[in-house]
């Protein structure tokens, strides 16, 4: 599945670089105004199918009607790979390996899972990356992962059949929100390493799209997934705590609302102590 959108000048690359053991390509025109369609029907190979969509509705929009194109035609396992050249075709076999072992539901990129990535990394950017992984991890239940907005993915058709598609976002909040959707249904993930692979192209998700939108986003998702988890499809210890919790925070709260009104009526101090 290549979602492409202003890739002209990368997307024959990038189709020429797919492995022969793939044995169907999807790319989804997302309303393009460059020449990127034409490039694509230019390409002389059997496996290519063009989906032109008539408006530009963003990466997720795109995604979900090449999945949804996929599953149509009995694909098994469907991969994602950016139309910009800046993830390594080679390396599906890695990607896709924990899945058809049986051994996973979806399996992601992980740029950083070395230190020596990191370490080359600005600190900035690093501790951006550190605590939007930790943000992700509370809302989707997956402590293991890293690296969340990695577009290099993979999924079972099952685990993709099984998915809500309506709650997944149709833009830059897609990746991300896949891996929420897949941690409701308990799809298991599996982060695999890939080298950093930077070309001339810049990135479209900005760093103000970043810091204002997806705090608000996650913790949105992360309450979502606390009553959908714990209280609808089961009523777990956490769900039982988050009561008890609330219960008692709310109690505490009105107790000492009312002797601190008792307190400036009479101008007697409230105890420190009971």
């Amino acid at each position: 599945m290549i979602p492409a959108y202003r890739v002209a000048a990368q997307i024959a690359g990038v189709l020429s670089g797919i492995p022969s053991f793939v044995s169907m390509i999807v790319v989804v025109d997302d309303a393009s105004p460059d020449d990127t369609a034409a490039i694509v029907q230019q390409s002389n190979d059997p496996r290519v199918h063009l989906i032109r969509r008539p408006t530009n509705g963003g990466v997720g929009a795109a995604m979900l009607s090449g999945y949804r194109f996929a599953l149509e035609h009995g694909a098994d396992i469907a991969v994602k790979v950016d139309g910009d050249g800046q993830m390594d075709s080679s390396q599906i076999d890695r990607l896709v390996e924990p899945i058809v072992r049986g051994e996973a539901d979806y399996a992601k990129g992980n740029r950083f899972a070395h230190t020596r990535e990191l370490a080359g990394m600005p600190l900035l950017r690093r501790l951006g990356n550190m605590g939007l992984s930790f943000m992700v991890k509370v809302a989707s239940g997956y402590w293991h992962v890293f690296d969340p907005t990695n577009g290099f993915t993979a999924i079972r058709a099952r685990a993709l059949d099984a998915v809500d598609w309506e709650a997944v976002d149709p833009r830059w909040f897609f990746e991300t929100s896949m891996l929420i959707e897949l941690g409701l249904i308990g799809a298991v993930t599996r982060d695999v390493y890939m080298p950093v692979r930077y070309g001339s192209e810049k990135s479209s998700l900005s760093i103000r799209e970043t810091l204002l939108g997806f705090p608000p986003r996650l913790f949105t998702r992360t309450l979502r997934r606390i009553w959908l988890r714990h209280f609808v499809q089961d009523f777990t210890a956490l769900a039982l705590f988050v009561v008890a919790g609330a219960f008692l925070v709310g109690f505490g709260s009105l107790w000492g609302i009312v002797h601190c009104i008792q307190s400036s009526q009479t101008g007697v101090p409230p105890p420190l102590e009971p």
